[in-house]
């Protein structure tokens, strides 16, 4: 609530009344790795020497709604694959499905869905991050420390896409 200088709260007679903000509340239930591979193809080729390696990560993400009032499952599956700049080749492949169950009340129904795939995967992303690092050293490379991903940008080139699908399909 707003307060005057004098700490005193405004009434009514102070001026017009602001519009109620809906109250949003966001709890993560759980999270949880539904499914995780690392191939270290480097090793399996008994290859060794200095590598330069090029990264590509791609990011896909799925909500749906649970059985239970105001749950959501958020899935946010990882795929990084390390090159070989000069050769080519595959150094290892990461895959990983991560999964958040959020309890979501407040948001109005024309904003769940960026929400959804906006603010619940930036909330999850840290925990992803840290397994990825995690599971690169493990598997004997040095930690990949994943740079942040912009889930708003993400967001608004998977609707762009799927409008560009769909006027392809209505033509």
């Amino acid at each position: 609530m707003a307060e005057h200088e004098n700490g005193a709260a405004p009434n009514a007679a102070d001026g017009a009344q602001q519009p109620a903000q809906p109250q949003v509340r966001m709890q993560i239930l759980t999270q949880f790795v539904r499914d995780l591979s690392f191939e270290n193809v480097l090793a399996q080729r008994g290859a060794g020497g200095e590598v330069q390696p090029d990264m590509k990560v791609t990011v896909n993400l799925d909500a749906k709604k649970r059985p239970a009032e105001h749950q959501y499952e958020v899935s946010c599956k990882l795929n990084v694959t390390s090159r070989d700049k000069a050769g080519e080749e595959t150094v290892f492949v990461f895959e990983m499905d991560y999964v958040g169950i959020f309890h979501i009340e407040g948001v109005p129904d024309d904003q769940l869905h960026p929400f959804l795939l906006i603010e619940c995967p930036r909330q999850i992303f840290p925990f992803m991050r840290r397994i990825v690092s995690d599971v690169t050293r493990d598997g004997g490379f040095p930690p990949l420390n994943l740079d942040n991903i912009d889930f708003v940008q993400l967001y608004r080139h998977e609707i762009a896409r799927r409008q560009a699908t769909a006027q392809t399909a209505n033509a």
